[in-house]
């Protein structure tokens, strides 16, 4: 891949984490590559000013702290790469990740590539085990439409774009990785998937917590910016199909069976708090975006 290549890290209140996001990334940096960190917070600031003093291809951006779409536009552009990768300051990627991730750009065709996000979480508890159901169910899925050339969405987490193809962001997107998918296929251009991309993230391990990062995931999908796109790959009929299918091959003791039922019985209460809130009290952005404080550990 000879276009040159811009990493947008966002980040807020997440100093812990930054440095091994960051350093996760400059093992793999080509000779032609920029890293732009956007973050608000001086603790974060802080790290991300400390990189850029001792790495020339890193520069800090402050951003106004007024949500993720805000300051992803902000790091757009700045950037100067023709593909843009986008990752947060809580994850890490795979020290491999970046190579396979940028190799389907040699296709003119494709518009953007999605890694593969990997839970740290245990599996031999509830909420490790509702990580891993997610995560492996998304992986079967992208994989399954990226095999038969069909609409997939990228994962916020780590994923590329070509620059030229997204000009602004609203601000008030709930799922800025899913309305940047959605423009990019209807501009006519692919959506790769290469799994050979891991990223490491922390799920959520309270109830609570999860509710907060589902609803403002999942709620975006219900935002007039994706509801209204003419391709699909994500819903809540589509889950409930999918997710029956899947959890049958993912349970495998009764203790995992009476995981598997209470997590859709969350995923009902989910859409249902996604209806209310998004489609018919219309929140605003502020009340959505809720910090997830039991994602902000180090990752293991």
């Amino acid at each position: 891949m000879s276009a040159k290549i811009t990493i947008i890290i966002t980040a807020f209140r997440e100093a812990a984490t930054l440095g091994e996001a960051i350093d996760a990334f400059l093992l793999q940096l080509l000779a032609d590559a920029e890293l732009l960190v956007v973050c608000p917070d001086p603790e974060t600031s802080a790290v991300a000013e400390d990189y850029a003093a001792r790495y020339a291809c890193v520069r800090h951006l402050v951003d106004s702290q007024r949500g993720k779409p805000t300051a992803l536009l902000q790091g757009l552009r700045a950037a100067a790469g023709e593909i843009v990768v986008l990752s947060d300051g809580d994850v890490r990627v795979a020290e491999d990740a970046l190579a396979p991730l940028l190799a389907p750009f040699a296709d003119a065709q494709v518009g953007a590539v999605t890694g593969r996000p990997l839970s740290t979480n245990s599996r031999q508890n509830m909420w490790g085990y509702w990580s891993h159901f997610l995560t492996d169910s998304a992986h079967q899925l992208r994989l399954q439409r990226d095999q038969a050339g069909e609409f997939l969405l990228c994962s916020g987490y780590l994923f590329a774009f070509r620059r030229a193809l997204i000009r602004d962001l609203p601000p008030d997107a709930l799922a800025e990785d899913a309305v940047i998918s959605h423009r990019i296929a209807q501009q006519g251009y692919h959506i790769r998937y290469t799994p050979e991309a891991r990223v490491w993230v922390n799920y959520p391990t309270t109830y609570a917590d999860w509710l907060r990062q589902k609803v403002r995931s999942a709620g975006g999908y219900a935002q007039d910016y994706v509801s209204s796109s003419p391709v699909r790959m994500r819903s809540a009929g589509r889950e409930a199909r999918a997710g029956l299918r899947l959890a049958r091959k993912f349970t495998h003791t009764p203790r995992e069976v009476w995981w598997m039922w209470l997590l859709f019985t969350a995923r009902l209460h989910l859409w249902g708090l996604v209806f209310i809130n998004v489609r018919l009290l219309r929140k605003p952005f502020a009340a959505l975006w809720q910090r997830v404080e039991t994602t902000k550990g180090k990752l293991d």
